[in-house]
């Protein structure tokens, strides 16, 4: 399958993927991503490889680290073909071609670099033309700096007819998957450069670009690498690396398919077939020589020609027979020719990755998550703050039905940022309070249209007109801009806050400040386990951390302790008392707070007495037999405490057992496994009794937000016992089988910043939209008691809250759509206030627009969430049914309305939704969706919750785990190894590798690991002398070992909880769980590898098409 792909800002597809061994690569680096939060989760997320490790080639040195980015497409494979039906023999390999140019080149400076959002597409597919391909002969080693002479030979072609067997399947699928449609397939005139120079991409919105049209090939024609002199079939040359942002994917060899038409190019285009898969066809214009041996593109010669990773997978396929008997099992399509993450983030990295995103412009994609960018607001929200699925949004709802995608964005409105950001101003408008609509009530905002020389304004929302106060008035200059504008926050920027009056209170009066509750169990087994020793030596320290604003002194907030096993325990620490005093209350079905003076408290003024509480606590308890727990009433006295104090806070629970005590909201052991692929398996994540919800609405009401800290030794029904932290905004946080040295550095991290983070109390969040659509569905850890206005007793800086809009009446170009999301929260100082974030989205009559200013990784993050709540009302399998068959409608309506004819055997998929797939199959094949044997309901009730409030990057790298191979990480520079593919036959059993994927890392050391790393790494002198039971890495002092403990310092603070180290050694039985996280791999549980589905989806498009 040839990879076409045209100077695009889209990450290429089936490139030498960054991150082989034996390349270096610019990979997931250096840069930071919002929190992803870390938990003790057992295997999350993935599948297993059933691949066998390739053999290098001759030739191929591991040792050399090449770089791999822009390779030119050529993409030969014993399985590359993707051919109609995905079947056919492997063929006889065609010896010639020019290597792709270098990877890692460096972009002109005269070039702009595009987001991968851009409009392009890539197209897989098969392109016509009647000259012989060439490709690299099998045999020529590849290293940096030779280039191959080319030779030309016709290699073997087969027609494009019914399908043989089966180990084609794959083959057949994806003959052609073109990735992206739009291939133009003329050649483009002489002006419309490919060559260097600034790069010509039709505007990003507007007019429709050239479709998409590669085909089958002619008889007798192969499709493979770049040819060297084809006459006229342009589908998009292949760009030479220094092109801006262009990474051509490699082609597939030998592709079948009716052979595309030549349509000229649309008038002002240029002709873009953003990593198309599909031959390239004809010397473009602007490439100052033949393609293939030269590299000389009309710009300075690159450098080397590239490093197409030599394995069985990039040498032309020989024949069946010629195989050595190692290469014959392995799969049917290069894996290197379908589009791959960690070029798609590597190359928004390089492309995006430089210049500050300035929000000034209405409808812009940002860069992905994983780019690490500065944010200049200049009237739309941060996309720290608020992330889109699409940002320009069908005009109409037929529109929107038809394409399939789900218009949503992912809130994040107390979203940390990094240091060089500004905080959201504070305006303080007074008595009156902030200005708004008088119909809508949407507060002011930059969109907002003052009119009357500035006596009244116009609603950006609703269109009413309102008056403007007198004290708010202000003369318009000569454009009808406030003269004002650039001193007032609310009329030049995307997000700021207002102080709120007293209307905006409950009861109508001020917020007191609100409170801390520690409330810890002392059953057997906690005290048993040294965590309630752990907990009080902690509480401390900690309680001088606790969150203050801005300037003040010492932080506001009042702090209260109680103590549980089958009773409460409540204890006053005034001030004034020598000594703590406890009190029991027995009567846990009547729950009531003994103490009023004296429970909650100032740390400053109660220092001493807190500190004798604490250091008595596990004395006290130390020789406890009692077993049994309760739990409901720990959260109803806590309630009660709260309501007591006429303030909001936060309940801080570390419990260990099931609560099967007497008690309100006493639960049994309902775990059962045999549910699990039955339609009873939705009762695994239900709560056992609807007791937890509507303590959970009493909470909510009071602005008592829970966070659960879990020490589970076996099932204690995470499903029931979260639904109180769920529905008030809180937490939870597990640690199975819970030990001291291995586990209290993770716990005493996860607890410091769980106290010490931003939070808002007793908040509600509102999302207003303008005329033509409005938000109709919500996800994420809140309550809602009507169908507007989201309920948190408390919101965290890590929590995100998902809207989904639908259409209810007709929107226009000109105008766009806004949003604007206002939350009413008390600060923790105990200051009532409005946060507003405001959005600018552009709309479209063309689905090609749509496509076009997609994002894939909050796509991704809204389906999970939306698949992850169906499981408590629909079988497991319908759910996953429903994700394909949504993706497949997706891709199908834009194979069928935005690609240009093609053969049906040719996939083709949006440039920036290339990743669909094999995202959505890491959804498919997570823990809830489809869990592994080992996996527990607890664990799959923990994940379900979890993923519900995570933010965008967060569900980035836990579907898609990121892959470091740490042996190839420069101890010299700050910058990260370049990231490789979740594949085990990526992995060298002579190298070390970091997995994270926000909950765990994970290294992983190969077998054949030269001793002095390990050494270095380890501080033991050989492989089998290495622990499994390390939690951290040694302290050591040389480069290698100082390294790799900044590398996982860093994803530490990367990520909202501290991720559980695990090492694996090879072939240990630790491996199997490693194992699940290699994405792209079959897993054990049964899921597809990513190359499987790629084919599964193609047939689905194909039906859907038929």
């Amino acid at each position: 399958m040839s990879v076409n792909q045209q100077a695009h800002t889209g990450p290429p597809y089936g490139q030498p993927q960054p991150g082989y061994q034996g390349y270096q690569q610019p990979a997931y680096g250096g840069q930071s991503l919002p929190g992803v939060p870390q938990a003790q989760y057992g295997a999350y997320n993935g599948p297993v490889p059933g691949y066998q490790q390739p053999v290098p080639p001759q030739g191929y040195f591991p040792s050399l680290g090449f770089p791999s980015k822009g390779s030119p497409v050529s993409l030969n494979s014993d399985t590359s073909s993707l051919a109609p039906n995905f079947i056919g023999s492997l063929r006889a390999p065609p010896t010639s071609g020019a290597p792709p140019p270098a990877s890692g080149a460096s972009h002109p400076s005269g070039h702009l670099a595009y987001s991968q959002f851009d409009h392009g597409d890539v197209q897989n597919g098969i392109p016509a033309s009647a000259a012989p391909v060439q490709r690299p002969p099998a045999s020529q080693p590849f290293l940096p700096g030779s280039a191959p002479t080319p030779v030309s030979q016709i290699s073997t072609f087969q027609q494009y007819g019914p399908p043989p067997a089966s180990v084609q399947q794959l083959r057949n699928h994806m003959a052609g998957m073109t990735i992206g449609g739009t291939a133009a397939s003329a050649p483009p005139p002489a002006g419309l450069g490919y060559g260097v120079g600034p790069s010509s991409y039709p505007p990003t919105t507007g007019a429709p670009r050239p479709p998409a049209m590669p085909g089958p090939p002619l008889p007798g024609q192969t499709v493979a690498g770049p040819p060297s002199s084809q006459p006229n079939h342009i589908s998009s040359p292949p760009p030479p690396s220094t092109m801006a942002g262009l990474h051509p994917g490699p082609p597939m060899s030998g592709l079948h398919g009716p052979p595309p038409p030549t349509h000229p190019p649309q008038p002002g285009y240029q002709m873009q077939q953003n990593g198309s898969f599909g031959q390239m066809r004809g010397p473009p214009p602007n490439y100052g020589g033949a393609y293939p041996g030269a590299p000389n593109y009309g710009s300075p010669p690159g450098p080397p020609p590239p490093p197409k990773r030599l394995d069985p997978d990039s040498i032309p396929s020989p024949q069946l027979n010629e195989l050595p008997p190692q290469q014959k099992p392995r799969h049917r399509i290069d894996p290197d020719a379908i589009p791959s993450p960690i070029q798609v983030i590597e190359d928004d990295r390089n492309n995006r990755g430089s210049e500050p995103f300035v929000t000034g412009v209405r409808g812009q994609v940002p860069p992905l998550v994983t780019t690490n960018f500065l944010v200049k607001d200049q009237g739309n929200a941060s996309p720290r703050y608020i992330r889109c699925t699409s940002y320009n949004i069908p005009c109409t709802s037929d529109m929107a039905k038809q394409s399939q995608v789900p218009l949503a964005a992912v809130i994040k409105p107390l979203a940390a940022l990094p240091p060089e950001e500004t905080v959201p101003y504070l305006v303080d408008h007074g008595e009156s309070g902030p200005v708004r609509c008088n119909r809508c009530k949407a507060y002011m905002c930059p969109f907002m249209q003052f009119i009357e020389g500035g006596r009244r304004f116009q609603c950006c929302f609703c269109s009413c007109v309102t008056e403007v106060p007198p004290h708010y008035f202000q003369h318009l200059d000569h454009t009808g801009k406030r003269v004002d504008f650039y001193d007032r926050p609310e009329l030049s920027l995307g997000s700021y806050e207002f102080l709120a009056t007293v209307d905006y209170c409950k009861n109508n009066k001020f917020p007191s400040p609100p409170a801390f509750i520690f409330m810890i169990d002392v059953s057997y087994n906690a005290v048993k386990s040294g965590l309630v020793r752990l907990i009080c030596e902690e509480l401390k320290s900690l309680l001088d951390y606790l969150p203050r604003e801005g300037n003040m002194e010492e932080s506001a907030i009042r702090v209260g302790f109680v103590t549980y096993n089958k009773v409460l325990h409540f204890y006053n620490v005034k001030s004034s008392l020598a000594q703590p005093q406890m009190m029991v209350v027995s009567d846990v079905a009547d729950m009531f707070v003994p103490l009023l003076d004296g429970f909650l408290v100032n740390v400053n003024e109660s220092r001493t007495v807190i500190a004798s509480l604490l250091d008595q606590i596990p004395e006290m308890f130390a020789d406890t037999r009692e077993t049994e727990t309760v739990f409901a009433p720990v959260i109803q006295a806590g309630l009660e405490a709260l309501k007591a104090a006429e303030c909001a806070g936060k309940l801080f629970i570390f419990h260990t057992s099931l609560p099967i005590a007497e008690a309100p909201g006493k639960l049994k052991n309902r775990d059962d496994r045999k549910l699990i692929n039955t339609d009873k398996e939705k009762t695994l994540f239900q709560p056992q009794t609807s007791f937890y919800n509507n303590l959970a609405k009493d909470c909510v009401a009071q602005g008592c937000c829970v966070d659960l800290f879990l020490f589970p030794n076996q099932y204690l029904d995470v499903a029931t016992l979260g639904v109180v932290p769920y529905q008030t905004g809180g937490s939870i946080y597990k640690y199975a089988y819970f030990q001291l040295e291995t586990d209290q550095y993770r716990f005493l991290n996860d607890l410091r910043r769980d106290v010490q983070k931003e939070v808002g109390f007793d908040a509600v969040m509102r999302v207003r939209t303008s005329t033509g659509i409005r938000a109709t569905d919500f996800f994420g850890a809140f309550y809602m008691s009507n169908t507007t206005d989201v309920e948190m007793a408390g919101l965290d800086c890590d929590k995100t809250i998902t809207v989904e809009f639908k259409h209810d009446d007709k929107l226009s170009e000109d105008s766009g759509a806004l949003l604007q999301c206002a939350l009413l929260y008390t600060s923790c100082a105990g200051q009532r206030r409005l946060r507003i974030h405001n959005l600018s989205l552009n709309c479209c009559t063309q689905l090609a627009d749509l496509y076009r200013n997609c994002e894939t990784d909050t796509l991704i993050n809204y389906l999970a969430k939306y698949a992850y709540r169906g499981v408590l009302s629909s079988p497991v399998k319908t759910v996953r049914d429903a994700l394909i068959n949504q993706c497949a409608q997706i891709l199908a309506c834009y194979r069928k309305n935005c690609a240009s004819p093609s053969s049906a055997g040719q996939l083709i998929l949006p440039e920036c939704m290339k990743l669909l797939p094999v995202y959505l199959n890491c959804v498919l094949k997570s823990d809830v969706l489809q869990p592994g044997p080992e996996v527990t309901t607890d664990d799959r009730a923990y994940v379900r919750q979890l993923v519900t409030s995570m933010d965008v990057a967060e569900t980035n790298v836990f579907f898609y785990p990121r892959l470091l191979p740490l042996t190839k990480a420069d101890v010299d520079s700050d910058s990260l190894p370049a990231a490789i593919r979740n594949s085990e036959e990526r992995l060298s059993k002579g190298d070390i590798y970091l997995l994270e994927n926000g909950l765990n890392i994970f290294v992983w050391v190969g077998v054949n690991v030269q001793q002095g790393l390990i050494q270095n790494l380890f501080g033991v002198s050989s492989f089998s002398q290495i622990s499994n039971a390390l939690s951290t890495l040694p302290v050591l002092e040389n480069p290698f070992s100082k390294k790799v403990r900044a590398i996982v310092d860093m994803l530490q603070g990367q990520r909202s909880r501290y991720m559980k180290l695990i090492i694996v050694k090879q072939e240990d039985k630790l491996e199997m769980l490693f194992k699940h996280f290699l994405v792209e791999d079959k897993s054990l549980s049964g899921g597809a590898s990513y190359v499987d589905f790629l084919c599964h989806m193609h047939k689905e498009i194909r039906q859907l098409l038929s």
